[in-house]
C-alpha cells in the first residue's frame, strides 16, 4: 500500500542512523505490523493517513527540534518563501469583519491587469459566498491558489459602483520577495532588510545594492531582525557580495556527509565601506552563517542581540504521498570553527528558550549572558574574542525597548484593531489622500496623526471590543509610538512594505544605535578592514 510505503522508506532511514544493518528490516517490519493490526482489529474505524502522520511527527521530533514532517496539502505553502514565488491571482488581502478585502494587487500580476483594486470586496469565489461566512485566511488561500493558466471567477463589491462586478482571473506566477525594504536612510548609509533567504535574494539584493550605490552610499545597513533563515546557499551568495575572493563562508559536516566547504567566489557589490548586520533574537539559521561570516572575517559589525542559535543543516526528502520530509544531515561551523547551535537534549527548554532568556534579562542586559571559556574563539584578522555554542553574539548589544508600550497599545494591536480601523480608513479617503499626498516622500514629510483620528480609532475599538474602553494614561504613554506605528500602516496600505519601513524605522532601536555607530567614531575605532 502507499501509506505503508512511506513508513518503510521512513523507517530505513531512521535506522541506517539508529539501528545495526541486519536490524533495519525488523524495526520497519514491526512498525508495519503495528499498523496493519490497528485497521484490522481497533474497536473503532481510524483514519491511517493521520495516524502515521503524528507517528512520523513524533518520530522525528526525537531526533532533533528541526527534523520536521510537512504534510501534503501544506507542502506548497511551506516552500513559497524559499522558492520565491508561488502561483495564484496576485492580490494581498485581509479579512475585514468577516469580508475579504483586496489590500493591493501584485504589480504586473493577474489582478492587477485585470483591473481589480485595492479596497475591492470579493463576496463570492466561484460559485461560493465568502463573505459574512467566518472566512480563514487558509481558506482564501485553497479557492485563490491553484494551477499556473487556470482561471478562477470572482463578484467584488467597489466603493461607489452601482452594482457588483465580475472578474475572471487567469492563475499565474507571483513573484514572493525576500527584501522588505532598500533605501537611502542618511545621505551616505544605505539601508537594506532581508525577511528570509529564498532562491530569489541574491538578485534582489544585488539590484538593490546598485540602486542605494547610485544614490550614494558609502555604508551600509543590512537590517536581519527576525529573518529566521532559508536557503544555506542563499546565505553563501549574499554573503559573497561582502567578503573578497576565497575566503570560507561557512563549512558543513555530519555523520554521513563529509566536510563541505563553501567559499567566496567572485568580486563582490560591497566588499569595501563600512558595514554593519543587524540581528536579534529571531535571527536564525541562514542569518547566522551570514553574521558569522562577515563577523570573523573581521569585514562588518554585528549590532544588536544574540541570535537564535540554530546551527544544524535540513534536506528536503519527498516522500511518495507529495508530503515531505526535512531531515537534519549536517552541523555548520563559520569560518572559525564556531558551532552556534544552541542545546536541545531538553525540547521543552528548547522551545521556551527565548522565554526564558527574556525572563533571565538577557533582553535587557548584556550581562546576564555569560559563556564559557571553552566556547571562546577568535576572528581571523583582528584577533577579536567571539564566541559559540548558542548563536551570534553581537559586538554592539542594544537592550530591548519596552518604553512606551503600554497594555493598551498592545491591546490594540493584539486584538487586530489598529490595523483593521486604519485599512478601513484609508478605503474611506483613497482618492482624497491620493490627491492630498500624490508621492510618499509628501506624504512622510507632512501627513500627521491628529487627535481626531485617534478619537475615531478608540471608538471603533470600543465598538469592536467593549473591554477595551479608551485609556487616557496607556495612551499618553504610547502615544509617539502609536501615531509612529499608524502613519506607516498608511503608508503600506497606500504604497507597500517599503514605505511602511521607511517611515516606522524611526522606533528601530537597533537601527537607531547602529547610525550612531556608523558616523561617530565608533565604527573606525573598532579597527575593521
Amino acid at each position: 500500500m502507499k501509506k505503508h510505503s512511506i513508513i518503510a522508506f521512513l523507517f530505513i532511514v531512521i535506522s541506517n542512523i539508529s539501528c545495526a544493518q541486519n536490524e533495519k528490516l525488523g524495526t520497519t517490519q514491526k512498525f508495519d505490523e503495528v499498523i496493519t493490526s490497528i485497521n484490522l482489529m481497533y474497536v473503532d474505524e481510524v483514519d491511517a493517513e493521520d495516524l502515521t502522520n503524528t507517528a512520523i511527527i513524533a518520530l522525528l521530533e526525537k531526533l532533533d527540534p528541526h527534523s520536521t514532517f510537512i504534510s501534503k496539502d501544506e507542502v506548497s505553502g511551506a516552500n513559497e518563501r524559499i522558492n520565491g514565488n508561488f502561483v495564484g491571482v496576485g492580490i494581498r488581502f485581509q479579512i475585514l469583519k468577516d469580508t475579504l478585502m483586496v489590500v493591493a494587487t501584485i504589480a504586473g500580476g493577474p489582478s492587477e491587469k485585470i483591473g481589480l483594486l485595492a479596497g475591492d470586496k470579493i463576496v463570492t469565489i466561484g460559485e461560493n459566498n465568502v463573505a459574512g461566512i467566518g472566512l480563514k485566511n487558509s481558506d482564501v488561500r485553497k479557492k485563490l491558489l491553484g494551477d499556473k493558466g487556470t482561471k478562477v471567477d470572482v463578484e467584488i463589491i467597489r466603493k461607489n459602483a452601482k452594482k457588483k462586478i465580475n472578474f475572471t482571473i487567469t492563475r499565474d506566477i507571483i513573484p514572493v520577495h525576500s527584501l522588505d525594504a532598500a533605501y537611502m536612510i542618511t545621505p551616505e548609509t544605505g539601508y537594506i532588510k532581508l525577511n528570509t533567504f529564498s532562491r530569489t535574494s541574491q538578485n534582489e539584493v544585488h539590484t538593490a545594492i546598485g540602486k542605494l550605490k547610485k544614490e550614494g552610499m558609502n555604508n551600509l545597513i543590512f537590517d536581519l531582525q527576525g529573518n529566521g533563515g532559508g536557503l544555506l546557499y542563499a546565505a553563501k551568495y549574499l554573503s559573497d557580495e561582502f567578503l573578497s575572493k576565497d575566503k570560507l563562508i561557512v563549512y558543513s559536516k555530519g555523520r554521513i556527509q563529509p566536510r563541505i566547504d563553501l567559499n567566496s567566489e567572485k568580486k563582490g557589490l560591497w566588499e569595501k565601506g563600512k558595514l554593519i548586520l543587524l540581528t536579534d533574537e529571531s535571527s536564525a539559521s541562514a542569518s547566522e552563517i551570514m553574521s558569522g561570516a562577515i563577523q570573523d572575517w573581521d569585514r562588518g559589525l554585528i549590532v544588536g542581540r544574540r541570535t537564535f542559535g540554530k546551527g544544524l543543516v535540513q534536506r528536503p526528502i519527498d516522500l511518495s504521498d507529495g508530503s515531505q520530509m526535512r531531515l537534519t544531515i549536517a552541523r555548520y561551523y563559520t569560518p572559525s570553527g564556531r558551532f552556534i547551535q544552541k542545546p536541545y537534549d531538553d525540547v521543552e527548554v528548547y522551545r521556551n528558550d527565548l522565554n526564558n532568556r527574556y525572563e533571565n534579562g538577557e533582553f535587557m542586559s548584556q550581562d546576564s549572558i555569560s559563556f564559557p571559556d571553552s566556547l571562546k574563539y577568535t576572528t581571523l584578522i583582528k584577533k577579536r574574542t567571539v564566541y559559540g555554542g548558542g548563536g551570534i553574539m553581537p559586538d554592539y548589544f542594544v537592550p530591548l525597548d519596552t518604553n512606551g508600550i503600554s497594555e493598551y497599545f498592545t491591546s490594540l494591536i493584539r486584538g487586530g484593531h489598529l490595523n483593521a480601523f486604519t485599512l478601513s480608513y484609508v478605503n474611506d479617503n483613497r482618492k482624497k489622500m491620493a490627491k492630498a499626498y500624490p508621492e510618499f516622500s509628501s506624504f512622510k514629510k507632512d501627513f500627521v496623526v491628529d487627535e481626531k483620528f485617534i478619537e475615531k480609532l478608540a471608538k471603533y475599538a470600543e465598538k469592536e471590543d467593549s473591554t477595551l474602553s479608551f485609556d487616557e494614561e496607556g495612551y499618553k504613554e504610547s502615544e509617539k509610538i502609536l501615531k509612529l506605528r499608524i502613519k506607516a500602516i498608511l503608508a503600506q496600505n497606500l504604497w507597500g512594505y517599503p514605505e511602511f519601513y521607511e517611515i516606522y524605522n524611526d522606533s528601530n532601536e537597533i537601527l537607531q544605535r547602529a547610525l550612531e555607530i556608523i558616523e561617530s567614531e565608533e565604527y573606525d575605532k573598532s579597527g575593521l578592514e
